[in-house]
């Protein structure tokens, strides 16, 4: 099959040089055929390799391959006027990068290909393609290679605009899965409704409406020796309703979905994935956003409630200790909480909790969902004012508290230890009593002169480690106080010095962080970084370790060269909100990125 693919695409690109050459007049040349193709043809190169080495404060690095690379070029060619052709190949070789889905390792493979078709009114893709319906809780499809993570779809998919004020979508095919497909089929199809159009409103800045729907097609394998087994759908689908509205300063929007029922993963615990056959439970998610936006101020407020939320295209992934870059997934459900780009900022993360399932531990507990909000707040400080000073300041605050869903949990046949596939909850609407995370952040951003400005950060966070990292009984209670400046010296000249410190009395202690960057210019730039636990740990033995790093980059036009050696903390890595964890290592970084 893949030998067929590259023998169409190859004929595919040859059709098209062809047709250049014959709609060329006699009095071009060969050079101008090609200057046409080159107009055409788009790419991307992009590589991110590691040499792992053995440290004695992170330990050996027991595998056998310590150069490790992930690559991916891809080619986009424009012919016809209405049509797209691309391809994308992709390298784990020797093999993937530490952390990365192990359905990667060792292999070099043409991974996505599509053909689209686009006019006014129609846009259609063949192949692999990417999607978003709504916000992305009931589907997004994307891919963020430094998560490791891309969830396209093979198949067709379609958008047609009737109307300036109605938007048509659907699509069918199998999602990927590591440089494969899945078994699974999975269509969807979606209306957006610009009500403002319809309505001619010079009142509203927006009142929208949608609606959307995703289903999943799955033939179910039994994992269990219970002879009373309900029938396992075969197809699950989830819905989705929403809207927009703003009128002057104020905005909302809200959206509801619901999920079929399905059963549940049962015994989450590494290399094992088993479920209860006996009853099926439906999901949701709710979310909400009220806003009031004007010059120099801004509020946000979100509240969002999930219940059996984890939606993936074959029922095996959904365990996601096994399963740690989310392949599979259908839905977006990242961590409505501040994102930050400080390292000691990035130690405690809280991450989404939408699955049900049972935990095994020595308190067995059932996990339905999460429950919580999230508040931010912008001010700017008038220039000439006494606060203000000559250029103004910024300044921000941001509170979120996400809990656990609140379950009542009964089981009929009396058995301990919620080991009974019979074993059925209720959970509480409202409730945000079962605290998970909490955090408080406060920002000052102010500009001295026009080649001076500072950044102040205080951030006061609690962290239930018991429920989100393991049942041990313990959390965390921390603060951390970030204090960065800038200075400019012209032609792309700048120093940026940055110092951090967080306190808590629980868990890794006291820890102190800073770094130093400059740049030469616009294009070459040197840092240093480095944190450090200064005391030691009740918990984590050897933990005071400097997790340092010495690198720099250099660009010029589209392309750029990273280089970095230093040791990585273990933990959670996230991006808008989507984590995956990753292990303490030492190591060589590089990273390349060009396109043309």
């Amino acid at each position: 099959m893949k030998g067929n693919l590259y023998f169409t695409l190859s004929l595919f690109f040859l059709f098209n040089l062809s047709f250049s050459q014959e709609n060329t007049s006699n009095s071009q040349d060969s050079i101008s055929t090609l200057k046409k193709i080159r107009t055409n043809l788009t790419g991307s190169f992009e590589s991110n390799a590691q040499w792992y080495l053995n440290d004695k404060k992170t330990g050996e690095f027991e595998d056998k391959e310590h150069v490790r690379a992930n690559s991916y070029f891809r080619l986009n060619y424009s012919f016809l006027d209405n049509f797209t052709a691309g391809i994308q190949v992709e390298s784990y070789a020797p093999e993937a990068l530490l952390n990365y889905d192990r359905l990667f390792d060792k292999k070099i493979d043409l991974a996505q290909y599509y053909v689209n078709y686009r006019s006014e009114k129609l846009n259609a893709t063949a192949g692999y393609f990417y999607e978003q319906y709504g916000n992305g809780l009931i589907l997004r499809l994307w891919e963020d290679t430094f998560l490791g993570l891309n969830n396209s779809i093979r198949g067709g998919n379609i958008k047609y605009t009737p109307f300036e004020y109605l938007e048509l979508k659907a699509f069918y095919g199998n999602q990927r899965v590591g440089l494969d497909v899945s078994e699974s089929d999975i269509l969807g199809a979606n209306i957006e409704l610009d009500l403002k159009k319809v309505l001619a409103s010079s009142t509203l800045n927006e009142l929208s409406f949608g609606l959307s729907y995703v289903n999943r097609t799955e033939t179910f394998t039994s994992t269990s020796e219970n002879t009373d087994k309900i029938s396992i759908p075969k197809s699950v689908g989830a819905y989705s309703a929403r809207f927009n509205i703003g009128y002057k300063n104020i905005y909302a929007n809200a959206e509801y979905i619901y999920k079929e029922k399905d059963i549940r993963l049962n015994n989450v615990q590494p290399n094992t994935v088993s479920y209860s056959e006996n009853r099926l439970f439906d999901g949701s998610a709710l979310l909400l956003n009220l806003g009031y936006s004007r010059k120099g101020f801004g509020l946000n407020y979100t509240f969002r409630r999930l219940e059996n939320m984890s939606f993936f295209s074959q029922r095996e992934n959904t365990n996601l200790i096994n399963n740690p870059t989310q392949r599979g997934t259908l839905n977006y459900i990242p961590s409505l909480t501040k994102q930050q780009d400080y390292t000691l900022a990035n130690i405690y993360l809280y991450q989404a909790q939408p699955g049900l399932y049972i935990e095994n531990y020595e308190t067995p507990r059932v996990k339905a969902g999460e429950i919580g909000n999230q508040i931010d707040l912008f001010y700017n400080i008038p220039k000439g004012s006494a606060l203000g000073g000559k250029y103004g300041t910024k300044l921000s605050a941001n509170l979120s508290y996400w809990a656990a869903l609140n379950v009542n949990v009964s089981d009929p046949d009396g058995i301990p230890f919620f080991s009974s596939d019979n074993l059925t909850y209720t959970s509480d609407f409202l409730n945000f009593k079962n605290k998970l995370y909490s955090d408080l952040n406060f920002e000052i951003k102010k500009k001295w002169s026009k080649k001076w400005s500072s950044i102040f950060t205080y951030i006061n966070l609690f962290y239930n480690t018991d429920y989100l990292v393991e049942a041990n009984g313990t959390s965390v209670n921390a603060w951390i106080g970030v204090a960065e400046t800038t200075v400019k010296f012209g032609k792309g000249k700048s120093l940026r010095i940055e110092g951090q410190h967080l306190s808590t009395n629980d868990d890794a202690r006291n820890w102190v962080g800073g770094t130093i960057e400059y740049f030469f210019s616009p294009n070459f730039g040197l840092y240093f970084n480095d944190s450090y636990n200064y005391e030691d740990s009740p918990i984590i033995e050897n933990s005071k370790i400097h997790f340092f790093n010495l690198g720099g980059s250099f660009s010029k036009g589209a392309t750029r060269v990273a280089i970095n050696y230093g040791r990585q903390r273990g933990g959670l890595i996230c991006v808008g909100g989507v984590c995956r964890p990753v292990s303490a290592n030492s190591g060589v970084t590089l990273n390349l990125s060009t396109s043309f």
